[in-house]
């Protein structure tokens, strides 16, 4: 979930940006020192959006910088557990796909990618359903549901677990097909009611 958030903080400005405009010198520092960091409690920290107070600029001695206590708007995405995202299929591997959709990658397990085994195939970097036949590839768009959640302070050890088989998550196409077949049955449905009633 992305969000804004106001937080206060000191702000160190060196003397070299002296000359620019407070609030832009204030938030280029800020987001120079936070951008990109993942805190546990509030998410990845993007960007910083807004200097709504400045307070009076302090210097510390034999510091030629000046410090000024700020309010700051800033720009932050949590995951949440069964948020549904969207996203495209980053790489493909053995075990699973790797879905990106903005700031980070998560992870679909073959297990959780459709009900069908999904198979896969290191020649054409896909996997492939073995009886539907489903298959996703690099670059394909899909919705996911987040279902686990593991934020450290680095991208690296950072995780995210995905699923696909539940209603309405998958490929754009898987969902239309999943449509018709649903019409038909609702359809049936339909026409053997119709049908007791004469």
């Amino acid at each position: 979930m992305y969000k804004i958030l106001t937080v206060e903080d000191t702000v160190r400005l060196p003397p070299q940006r002296f000359n620019e405009e407070l609030d832009a010198a204030i938030i280029s520092e800020f987001e120079n020192a936070v951008t990109g960091r993942i805190n546990k409690n509030i998410g990845i920290i993007l960007a910083v959006t807004d200097v709504k107070e400045c307070g009076e600029g302090k210097i510390i001695m034999g510091d030629g910088a000046v410090y000024y206590k700020v309010t700051l708007d800033m720009l932050v995405y949590q995951p949440m557990l069964n948020e549904v995202i969207e996203g495209s299929v980053s790489e493909i591997i053995e075990f699973g796909a790797f879905i990106n959709f903005g700031p980070m990658d998560g992870l679909a397990h073959v297990s959780q990618i459709t009900e069908d085994y999904m198979s896969y195939d290191q020649k054409n970097s896909m996997l492939i359903g073995k009886e539907s036949k489903k298959a996703l590839k690099l670059g394909d768009t899909v919705k996911a549901r987040i279902v686990s959640v593991s934020l450290k302070p680095k991208f690296a050890n950072s995780k995210l677990g995905l699923t696909m088989r539940q209603p309405y998550l998958g490929k754009p196409e898987w969902l239309e097909d999943e449509k018709k077949i649903q019409n038909k049955k609702d359809d049936n449905k339909k026409n053997s009611n119709n049908k007791k009633k004469e």
